[in-house]
């Protein structure tokens, strides 16, 4: 991805994120012109307990040429009242395994490579210089804090204690003794600053949001490096929460991150060189392969790995991390993380509830989801289908799985859940009027704004899909009385589904009984290993066109058909603003998975030739809709190489929210995989 001309444009540039990983929780992240515009951006955003409780401690870093008897300042900066503009000398912005930043400045050409330590809280800055013709400097200032990455620090005044042993500096700030902050150059001597402060930075993106939007940052000293006529020259700059960093070589640890990424694209097999593929379709995949990477994370606390469900403020989830299961670590074969992520998410369940995340402070698990112990009776059920792994289901899974349909059967009020099981009609009922735990979660204060407790259309899909899981399990065990007692619970749900939640009049399922709001949670009833609604009836293709006329566009589906009571189409705003349109009509990209899965089951079961040929051809379309959109989103539209959690649901379908969201990536990847391994 590499991106030149207009694109460098402020309106356009200031709006490109990008983001590296860490493996850890850390990342590094800012725009295509490096103008800080949210106050998440930084070059070192390290996790202190990880992969949560993080830090921005080193901001971003500043660089100014002298050649001649001219400074040319590199560093590109917003104020409220001003902008400095160092990317007028930016002539390139790429990211393939890296960013990499090109300045050409008096004849001089300058890099910029950014790369983090995979596995440790470090950044490397490699710049690489061809200088011109003239004795020049490369000046670069560090601009540093340590806060809490959710928080600013406006007015803010910084009290440094600086150790300089030669290139290498060791730094307290505010007294903070227990993390002391790295840095060191490879070249070039550091001239120490006394009580200099970057006043007033600015953040557009979070004036949008109605956040905190402008603060004050320390600049500890200056690293001057002078460069003869002529000379070529790498300098490596590292700045990490590590102490023994002098040896570090930013070549190296790009190298070593190169050949990492490329092990991972090479394991998965997804490129098979014998097979002739366009170069579109090649990038794509690999692009996505990266992408994967970036939410796939060790949890030392566990000794286990987890799935980060966004970036740049979300932290594991379990709704999110079943969701992405498939896409992110089936899909490539990373079958051994697979293992330990399902015992990261069946580690502290409570009462048969899947933790729906953890504290990021304290590590404290967080319950209020009804859908993540559900889901992991699909995603147990897919990664049998990869590695037909059954000692790790029978030694690990199996009675975990027993205790989770037996806590709701019997009924769970953990954290006001209130999840219980009507033996009337074999339908699961959860939540109250002041409790939200299925995906469509916002709430402000006591106001719920999408409020679904009561019978919920995916939640009951889940349940029966868990149940008929659960009775091959048990039969698989020999366990007969067990095996039977799942499927009449299954028939009993299976029977009264459908004359409860099909609308005749509407051509769809009610999202939850007693509101019959056209939602693309009913697709849940289609599209599972187990559908609840068999696909080859004309009500299941009635309920699928209704989405589909209603809800599909071309970045995923709406959460609510226009015309309905409270459907909003823009995010944008002020939390309270943004809270009322998240659930309300906003475009989810991840609900293309299931759309997709539903849309196979119905040609599965089709028993008509003309008819199947013709919805074949028509899914066929889909898939190639969904390749170009996605290929053009991550090379040419927001995010650099990732895919947001949201989108606008009108023209220009502008992205929104988080802007690398796991369970985006990982379910159109996934369904474009699915569709190239059935069909090449």
């Amino acid at each position: 991805m590499k991106y030149e001309g207009k694109d460098l444009d402020l309106e356009i540039g200031s709006k490109k994120d990008w983001i590296i990983t860490n493996g850890i929780g850390g990342y590094s992240s800012s725009t295509i012109l490096g103008i800080n515009t949210r106050k998440y951006h930084g070059l070192l955003v390290a996790p202190l307990n990880p992969p949560g409780n993080r830090y921005v401690i080193l901001s971003k870093v500043d660089e100014s040429f002298e050649s001649g008897e001219k400074e040319y300042q590199l560093y590109s900066n917003m104020g409220k009242n001003y902008i400095s503009k160092g990317y007028q000398y930016l002539t390139s912005f790429e990211k393939d395994y890296v960013p990499i930043y090109t300045y050409e400045v008096d004849g001089a050409v300058i890099k910029k490579f950014i790369c983090m330590d995979y596995g440790k809280n470090t950044v490397c800055v490699l710049y690489s210089i061809k200088n011109n013709s003239k004795r020049t400097k490369l000046k670069i200032a560090p601009i540093i804090n340590f806060r809490d990455f959710h928080r600013t620090t406006p007015n803010a005044k910084f009290d440094l204690v600086q150790d300089i042993k030669d290139k290498k500096v060791k730094i307290i700030i505010n007294d903070n003794r227990q993390t002391p902050l790295y840095m060191h150059i490879s070249a070039g001597k550091y001239v120490p600053h006394e009580n200099d402060t970057f006043n007033n930075m600015y953040y557009i993106e979070e004036e949008k949001r109605g956040q905190g939007a402008e603060e004050n940052l320390a600049v500890p000293g200056v690293y001057e490096v002078k460069l003869r006529a002529n000379e070529e020259k790498y300098i490596t700059f590292t700045f990490s929460l590590e102490e023994n960093i002098e040896e570090i070589d930013g070549r190296n640890i790009i190298s070593q991150e190169i050949a990492r990424i490329t092990g991972i694209v090479y394991d998965t097999g997804l490129l098979d060189e014998k097979k002739k593929y366009t170069d579109q379709y090649k990038k794509l995949i690999r692009d996505f392969i990266m992408a994967t990477d970036n939410f796939v994370v060790y949890r030392p606390s566990f000794a286990l790995y987890t799935i980060i469900a966004g970036y740049p403020w979300f932290l594991d989830w379990g709704r999110d991390t079943l969701i992405s299961f498939e896409g992110l670590l089936l899909t490539t074969k990373r079958f051994k993380i697979a293992r330990e992520v399902l015992l990261t998410t069946i580690r502290d369940i409570k009462y048969g509830l899947v933790p729906n995340g953890y504290s990021g402070y304290d590590n404290r698990p967080l319950y209020n989801s009804v859908d993540a112990s559900l889901l992991l009776f699909e995603q147990v059920q897919k990664y049998l289908e990869y590695t037909h792994d059954y000692e790790f289901l029978k030694e690990q899974l199996y009675q975990v799985l027993k205790r989770i349909i037996e806590s709701y059967k019997n009924g769970i009020d953990l954290d006001g859940n209130n999840i219980w099981l009507d033996l009337e009609d074999g339908l699961l009922s959860s939540g109250t009027p002041y409790t939200q735990n299925t995906w469509m979660d916002a709430k402000i204060g006591n106001k719920v704004v999408t409020p679904r407790n009561g019978k919920a259309v995916e939640i009951n899909a889940l349940w029966y899909n868990a149940l008929c899981i659960m009775a091959e399990f048990a039969k698989l065990y020999k366990e007969k009385e067990l095996e039977k007692e799942y499927r009449e619970l299954a028939k009993k749900c299976k029977e009264n589904f459908m004359q409860k939640f099909y609308n005749k009049k509407r051509k769809s399922l009610d999202d939850v009984l007693g509101d019959n709001k056209i939602r693309p949670n009913q697709l849940f009833a289609i599209g599972l290993s187990h559908p609840i609604m068999e696909p080859n009836l004309e009500e299941t293709k009635e309920i699928f066109e209704t989405v589909t006329k209603k809800l599909l566009t071309p970045y995923g589906l709406k959460t609510l058909a226009k015309g309905e009571p409270g459907y909003r189409e823009i995010y944008e705003g002020d939390q309270l603003k943004r809270d009322m349109s998240y659930h309300q009509g906003i475009t989810w990209p991840w609900l293309l998975g299931i759309y997709s899965d539903s849309f196979c089951n119905i040609i599965k079961a089709e028993k008509n030739k003309a008819t199947k040929k013709e919805l074949q051809e028509k899914y066929k379309k889909f898939i190639q809709d969904i390749e170009n959109i996605f290929y053009e989103e991550m090379n040419n539209r927001s995010t650099v190489g990732s895919i947001s959690e949201i989108y606008d649901s009108t023209k220009p379908y502008e992205a929104k929210g988080a802007f690398a969201q796991a369970w985006s990536v990982a379910e159109i990847f996934r369904i474009i995989i699915k569709y190239h391994r059935e069909n090449d």
